[in-house]
């Protein structure tokens, strides 16, 4: 059937893009900065999940490029999230549909 052809097309497409976003998020700086000022200087606490618990590491005074190469990750994560979580629902939708009775 075409219909099942097309399907299966983009099945392959959609593997493919989740393979692309989970290889992007792995390539990105891990964590999140969190700043504290202390007497009147700001220093700089990288926060991480490591097996379940979040753990801060003292990164201390950045510079503007760093901190801004930390926010950029940011927002590429959560980008790469979304467009994940979306792809895996398409995933499951297009193999849903693919094994569903053919009617002659």
């Amino acid at each position: 059937m075409v219909i099942k052809s097309v399907l299966r097309e983009e099945l392959r497409n959609s593997l493919r893009m989740k393979k692309n976003y989970e290889n992007e998020l792995r390539k990105l700086k891990k964590g999140s900065l969190h700043a504290k000022k202390i007497k009147g200087h700001t220093y700089y606490y990288l926060i991480l999940r490591k097996m379940g618990k979040f753990k801060l590491e003292y990164k201390g005074k950045l510079s503007k490029k760093e901190i801004e190469e930390y926010i950029n990750a940011k927002k590429l994560r959560e980008k790469y999230t979304k467009l994940l979580s979306k792809t895996k629902q398409q995933i499951a939708f297009l193999r849903k549909s693919l094994r569903g009775k053919e009617e002659v």
